[in-house]
């Protein structure tokens, strides 16, 4: 993890992506949206790691796939360097494309089984021909395999022949390819085991120092988005409902939700775990077909009063918190905000290793 630099590389505002809901054959005819993101802002510094965190089904990978224009925002603005790319097309995004890449979550279906490692690795760099001479392709495929940790020899061989954790480093060299400036990872370790993640994120981290990258970091385990960010940005249902630095989150939640999420992290250690409150969430999360009036987390919240569904909470330093300066004065969408002491998750070792992986 590194020092971030204050100098935005990405930002983000009222980001929205709604899916229409049809009903009908030969006519069509709308009738609602699935409101899959509905207002996100956030910034990425350069240098730095920003994870992001929420239960299944939020939003996280929509934004992931918006961020590097797989997907095209129904609303909001997407800021590379100043200049917004929501709306750009043919050579400006190609462009911004090479330096913003993606790694994928699913090492096994991210991958092409009927192509060569070195035709993946290389791919890219059929679609940006100026970022390598053609006849020295193969050298800087085989530098790539060697920088992610695996036998440079292993050139001609294919995905089949690998397993979990080299696919993933596989991918993560492909992400490598064009010496982009921001990698969006989506989960790049949910589908890996434990023993395996540890290496795949001590992997990333040293990646980040020896190519300079920004990372927006997806995931949805705690310990690991704690382990290698340096802000995190909590989400729930289609919106960012806490941001703040890595400490101020894990040590000092303010959001009733990630308070709720902290402290269902398992903990090793038997004593803290007695120590721990335990908050258990009512009902389910609601559908992002009808999401609730004012705050979209009063149905599951204990704290809920009248005010909470009429007013939208904003994302911004609750008020109590801009009168007393603390560590936990940082944004956080809820009208009744307060500081929590949650016992942090532990954080994953740091056994970097090659084998298996």
């Amino acid at each position: 993890m590194v020092d971030a630099v204050v100098e935005p590389i990405l930002e983000v505002s009222g980001l929205v992506k709604h899916y229409p809901l049809t009903q009908g054959i030969l006519i069509k005819k709308v009738i609602g949206a699935v409101k899959a993101v509905d207002g996100v802002d956030f910034t990425l510094n350069k240098g730095e790691t920003l994870g992001i965190v929420g239960e299944s089904g939020c939003g996280k990978s929509t934004v992931a796939k918006m961020l590097v224009n797989l997907e095209r925002p129904t609303a909001g603005l997407i800021k590379y360097k100043g200049e917004d790319i929501t709306r750009l097309g043919g050579r400006a995004l190609k462009a911004v494309r090479r330096n913003i890449q993606m790694v994928f979550q699913d090492p096994y279906t991210s991958l092409n089984p009927r192509m060569t490692v070195g035709d993946i690795i290389g791919e890219p760099y059929e679609i940006h021909p100026e970022a390598a001479p053609k006849g020295d392709r193969r050298r800087r495929v085989q530098e790539l395999l060697d920088v992610v940790g695996l036998n440079p020899e292993y050139i001609n061989r294919y995905p089949h022949q690998f397993s979990g954790g080299q696919r993933q480093r596989i991918g993560i060299a492909r992400g490598l390819a064009l010496r982009p400036e921001v990698i969006v990872a989506d989960e790049p370790v949910s589908a890996l085991d434990v023993s395996v993640q540890a290496q795949v994120i001590n992997l990333l981290d040293r990646l980040q120092n020896d190519f300079d990258l920004s990372y927006v970091f997806i995931a949805h385990d705690l310990s690991i988005v704690r382990h290698i960010s340096d802000r995190v940005g909590v989400m729930y249902l289609g919106r960012i409902v806490e941001i703040g630095k890595d400490e101020e989150i894990y040590d000092h939640p303010t959001h009733p939700y990630t308070q709720a999420l902290l402290s269902a992290v398992p903990v090793p250690d038997p004593e803290a775990r007695e120590r721990r409150e335990r908050i258990i969430l009512s009902g389910d999360v609601p559908s992002p077909t009808n999401i609730p009036s004012g705050c979209r987390f009063r149905t599951r919240c204990w704290k809920a009063q009248e005010r909470c569904a009429l007013e939208v909470p904003l994302l911004a330093v609750p008020a109590v918190f801009r009168l007393v300066p603390g560590p936990a004065a940082h944004d956080s969408a809820c009208h009744f905000a307060e500081e929590k002491q949650v016992v942090p998750p532990e954080e994953p070792t740091d056994d970097l290793g090659n084998g298996g992986a």
